[in-house]
Parts: structure tokens; C-alpha cells; sequence
């Protein structure tokens, strides 16, 4: 069976044993010695990754002017390794939590690097993040504005808090409406059209404790249809452009946000980074000119796009039971070690994955099969519909690829089940960047 390279990390091959080496590993022998489920990352396609996101949208937008920060998402997946990794590639990191605020430190990345964001940041929180002296707090309500504000004020040091505003620009965009980010009726940012945004802006210039530095736009995620970001980009630069004329303060920077869409199965077909780059660099620049307004500096906040495809899950089969689900199908379930404690998405967005067998090479015809797991809900579902050779057994491997991004992010210990580790592979080695949970861990929490 053929692993598709737009689904599968850079580095994976099956050989002539029909058994799948990632960056020269065999995943046998890491199963064997680290136990599965277990989630392999591959660090060289992610740095690829990254650096490729990086120079890519840098290169296009100099064709216009200015420049591009591409901050990692850290939602997507954040662990120490990964945020020095995406540094070292030079991209800034973007937090939502205080926790992500902490392992982004953690990995050595200079507080003018990271960004944070939330819709519901706590007082410790923003406090945090003024004490690393962030690159910018993303302000996503009214009530916000003096909150971040009178926090600066107390600290009486002198400095400004750089701050942005999160807006949403009524553009409806993602695979699923959970995700869908930019129309009215959710919890994150403020409205352009609703007039929110502009009372939000001016509040912002009206607390001398605050530099406003740039708005800020996300329209959703697994987004794969570019045109989606240029109508954001538009409305986002009018919004601009408004508040220069009544207040004479001209934002310098704006945020598109990120969602760039990934293929998860092989009948998908992923959002090209730098295509996207050049369309909406084509709007920025062609807006600002009907505007009137120099292009601002520009920041894109690619996670799951660099991360996810850099990762498979490996799973160790257990039972196999064939299903008869009508006259003209019987379908073969295939439970594995894990489910949704380690892989959430299927569950939670419907959303569809592949799989394959990976420690050895079929020696039967493929037949319809489903991917489910060990947990206590008939919705434990991993890959509703793949094509598997008809003799996999207890003790094979199977790989579900792409994903690396909300994978570990979203995991959970649903039934007392221990989170698999990180496993990061280059150059033939594969070391541990996040350790298996054990029961003592879950026990450690129980005081009884």
C-alpha cells in the first residue's frame, strides 16, 4: 500500500519488507522499544515546514513592500522542543493560555517573540505575559481593553503593553462550524459590521498605557479555499484605513491569522502556502493603493498547516471483527490500543482520516475496514472508512498519519487511559521530546 507524501510525513518509506521507516526509524523496532500508542514526529519535515512557511510569505510580501512575522500556533501542538525548533527556524510563537505562555518560555523564546491571545484571559495571565514583556496581547473584548490597561498601570514601570484588536470580518470559513471563526454569532473577537471593532480600537488609543500596534483577523481552520482570507483581508484594511481618518493613528501591522487547510486523506488536496501568500498579497497591496494607505507590516499564524503532516499516531491491533452491515457489505472493525483519548477530531468534527498497516506487507486482497478504538463509546472512532488487507491481525502496527496537529493538544484521560508519548525522529534516532503518561501520573493527582 502506498503512502501518499501529501498525507504522510517527508520522511516516511515502506521498504521492500513492506514494513514503514520514518527518517530512517523503522516503526517496529520504536514500538518495541517504546511501547504504542505512541505519536512520531517527524523534526526534519517540520523544520521544512516551518522554514518554507518562513521564507515563502517573506519573499512574497517583499515583492510589495513590507514585511511578514509568521508566528507557530501553538494550539496546533507546543511542547519545549517544538517551540525552540520552530525558533530556530525563525518564526515567533502564539499562545492562547498561560500554559502555552509557559512552555514557550520554557524553550528559551524571547518574550518580544510570543504573542497571546484568549477570549477569556485570566488577571494571572495577562500579568504573565506583561512580566515577559510579550511582542503583543490580542484584546478580543471591551471589557479587556482596561483590564490589560490597569494591569500595565499597576505595574508602574513606565513601559506601554503593545496590544492588538481581534475582529471578525463576517467571513464564514473552515471545515467544520466549531472551527469557523469570523461570523457574528461566536465567542471570539469583535464585530466590524456590528461597529464593536472601531469602539474597541478607539478605546484602546484613549488608555495611554496602551500602544496600539495592529489588528488582528482569524476567519477558521482547515480552510482550503484561498479566497476566503483576501475578502478578510480586504474588510480588515478598510477597518484600518476608518480608524486613520477619524483618529490619525495608522495601525502598522495587521494579522490574517492562519488556518491553512492540510489533507488528511489521499482524495485531499492541501492549501498551498505560497499561493495563498500571493493573493493576498495581491489584495494588500491593491486595497492599500484604493485606500490610499502604506501596506502594513503582516502576520500569518500557520499551526496545524506545519505541524500536522509532520506526525502519524502508531497503534498496535487488537481485536479484529468483522461487521455484516448489509447483503452487499461486511465491514472489518479494527480496534487499536488508543482512540479518542489520543485523536479527538473524529469524534468531535466528524473529521476523516486514513490509515495503514505498517509493520509488514499484506499478504491479502484489501477490504473495507474501520479503524475504532479501545474506549467505552460506540463514537470511538479513529478512520471511518479505509481499505485494509483483508489478514491484519492482533500484533500488527497500523499508522493513522496527519496527525500532528491536535492530536496530543486535544488528548484527554477519558476511561483512565495514560497519554502516549512524543516521539521525535531524524536521522535514523528517535528520542522521547514527551514522555508516556503512567498510572502513577493519574494517581498522583488522586489525593483521595
Amino acid at each position: 500500500m502506498n503512502l501518499p507524501a501529501h498525507v504522510w510525513p517527508a520522511g516516511a518509506s515502506r521498504g521492500a519488507d513492506g514494513a514503514v521507516r520514518v527518517a530512517g526509524v523503522d516503526l517496529r523496532a520504536l514500538a518495541a522499544e517504546l511501547g504504542t500508542p505512541a505519536y512520531v514526529l517527524d523534526e526534519a519535515d517540520f523544520r521544512s515546514r516551518a522554514r518554507s512557511f518562513r521564507e515563502g510569505f517573506e519573499r512574497v510580501f517583499a515583492a510589495i513592500g513590507t514585511h511578514v512575522d509568521v508566528y507557530y500556533a501553538g494550539k496546533a501542538f507546543l511542547c519545549t522542543a517544538v517551540a525552540r525548533w520552530a525558533h530556530e527556524e525563525g518564526l515567533r510563537i502564539d499562545t492562547s493560555t498561560g500554559g502555552e505562555l509557559a512552555v514557550a518560555l520554557r524553550a528559551g523564546v524571547p518574550g518580544a517573540d510570543i504573542g497571546l491571545h484568549g477570549n477569556n484571559k485570566s488577571d494571572a495571565e495577562i500579568a504573565r505575559a506583561l512580566e515577559a514583556g510579550v511582542g503583543r496581547i490580542v484584546i478580543d473584548s471591551l471589557g479587556e481593553v482596561d483590564r490589560v490597561a490597569d494591569a500595565v498601570r499597576s505595574r508602574g514601570d513606565g513601559r506601554r503593553a503593545p496590544v492588538m484588536v481581534r475582529v471578525t470580518t463576517g467571513v464564514h470559513a473552515g471545515g467544520h462550524e466549531y472551527i469557523s471563526t469570523a461570523h457574528e454569532d461566536q465567542k471570539f473577537g469583535l464585530s466590524i459590521s456590528g461597529g464593536r471593532a472601531l469602539e474597541a480600537l478607539r478605546a484602546v488609543l484613549a488608555r495611554p498605557e496602551l500602544d496600539l500596534i495592529g489588528v488582528h483577523s482569524h476567519i477558521g481552520s482547515q480552510i482550503l479555499d484561498p479566497s476566503s482570507f483576501e475578502v478578510a483581508a480586504r474588510r480588515v484594511l478598510e477597518l484600518r484605513a476608518e480608524l486613520a481618518t477619524l483618529t490619525g493613528h495608522l495601525m502598522p501591522e495587521v494579522d490574517l491569522g492562519g488556518g491553512f487547510g492540510i489533507a488528511y486523506t489521499p482524495g485531499e488536496v492541501p492549501l498551498d502556502p505560497v499561493r495563498v501568500a500571493k493573493d493576498v498579497a495581491g489584495v494588500v497591496d491593491a486595497t492599500c493603493a484604493e485606500l490610499g494607505t502604506p501596506v502594513p507590516r503582516i502576520s500569518v499564524e500557520p499551526g496545524r498547516a506545519i505541524v500536522g503532516p509532520t506526525t502519524l499516531t502508531l497503534y498496535t491491533v487488537g481485536t479484529v471483527k468483522p461487521v455484516t452491515v448489509d447483503e452487499r457489505l461486511t465491514r472489518l472493525y479494527v480496534s487499536v490500543d488508543g482512540g479518542m483519548s489520543d485523536n479527538l477530531r473524529p469524534a468531535l468534527y466528524g473529521a476523516r482520516y486514513t490509515a495503514a498497516l505498517v509493520s509488514r506487507a499484506a499478504g491479502a486482497d484489501l477490504v473495507p475496514a474501520r479503524v475504532v478504538g479501545k474506549h467505552c463509546e460506540s463514537g470511538d472512532i479513529l478512520v471511518h472508512d479505509v481499505q485494509l488487507p483483508a489478514d491484519i491481525a492482533p500484533g500488527d502496527l497500523l499508522a493513522v498519519p496527519a496527525t500532528g496537529a491536535y492530536g496530543r493538544s486535544m488528548a484527554s484521560n477519558y476511561n483512565h487511559v495514560p497519554r502516549p508519548p512524543v516521539v521525535a525522529v531524524r536521522d535514523g534516532v528517535a528520542r522521547v521530546i514527551v514522555r508516556r503518561e503512567t498510572e502513577q501520573d493519574l494517581l498522583a493527582l488522586d489525593v483521595g
